[in-house]
């Protein structure tokens, strides 16, 4: 949390180009409105987006008891990439040039692509009683919707280029009105996952000893599986799609600390945010004024992470 204070601090001091603290020159008014209106609700949002794809990482592996598991695998990114798609070709143009309005039916879009991709995960893996047909079915259903998007790409080439913001995933929009919805929803989720979280932690001993302990898994599945969908939706839906926060934040969590699956969620979310917000940093720092698109570091700096994990496992197991 501490970390998390600090970096919006240092979000609301990095501007177009590079670092510049307000606090110098507090009274100036158009000072005073870039950072109320710009850079808090940025760095806030970023945060708070962050967070949600932490806790639905979290909620994800816990879920299917496997550590490569994300919140895109219900088939969410692809789903919402898939409304965005619909919604473009049907209105043309690029996100950069439409109007407020146009911005938020986009975003609706891809919230209602991402709950509807999810759906027919759950339809074609016939309820929740099977986790592997879950997971299956959640392949399945990312790869049909991102070949449908594709092919629209082709089809209007016009839509690219809103298409390729949304793909790339950016925090360059957030209003108070996006972090004040995603942290009501952060809330939300996060006490449901508080909750549910003596369910995943029956299930690492097995679905079987689960059953024997009295856990109704079909109804926690379902629980679990609409947090995981409602936190997942709403940051793709804010921020377009942001890699590997979801999937590096659990394990940042387990490799410092050991702890249930109560404690691994909050910090999960805890994570995500202060990494999602330190890559916005960075998108805004590193070739300032031009900006990185923040979803390219935080494939970098989740991909790099888990490698480098992956490459001291395999070393302290050659050891052993």
């Amino acid at each position: 949390m501490v970390l998390g204070v600090v970096g919006i601090a240092l979000g609301s001091a990095m501007g177009s180009t590079g670092w510049a603290p307000w606090w110098s020159d507090v009274q100036d008014p158009i000072t005073s409105q870039i950072v109320w209106d710009i850079r808090l609700p940025r760095s806030l949002g970023a945060w708070a987006g962050g967070a949600l794809l932490g806790l639905a990482g979290a909620l994800a592996q816990g879920l299917f008891r496997n550590p490569l598991a994300d919140p895109y695998l219900l088939g969410s990114a692809s789903g919402a990439s898939l409304g965005v798609a619909i919604y473009l070709s049907l209105f043309g143009g690029s996100v950069m040039t439409m109007g407020w309005w146009v911005k938020l039916g986009m975003t609706g879009a891809a919230f209602v692509g991402a709950v509807l991709a999810v759906m027919l995960t759950l339809l074609l893996a016939r309820g929740v009683q099977h986790t592997l047909r879950l997971l299956l079915a959640g392949v399945v259903v990312g790869v049909v919707l991102g070949a449908i998007t594709s092919f629209l790409n082709l089809w209007r080439p016009e839509v690219w280029q809103g298409m390729q913001g949304f793909m790339l995933g950016s925090t360059g929009f957030m209003a108070w009105t996006s972090c004040v919805l995603m942290c009501a929803v952060l809330l939300l989720c996060g006490a449901l996952a508080v909750v549910m979280a003596r369910v995943l932690d029956a299930l690492t001993l097995g679905e079987n000893t689960a059953l024997s302990l009295g856990v109704p898994l079909a109804q926690a599945r379902v629980w679990l599986i609409a947090v995981i969908a409602l936190a997942t939706g709403t940051a793709v839906a804010q921020m377009g799609l942001i890699a590997f926060v979801g999937l590096a934040a659990p394990h940042v969590v387990r490799a410092v600390v050991l702890a249930t699956h109560r404690w691994t969620v909050v910090l999960a979310a805890l994570t995500g945010g202060w990494l999602l917000l330190l890559a916005d940093l960075l998108a805004r720092g590193l070739i300032a004024p031009q900006e990185m698109p923040v979803g390219v570091l935080t494939a970098v700096l989740g991909g790099g992470y888990l490698l480098w994990r992956m490459s001291r496992i395999a070393s302290v197991r050659g050891l052993s």
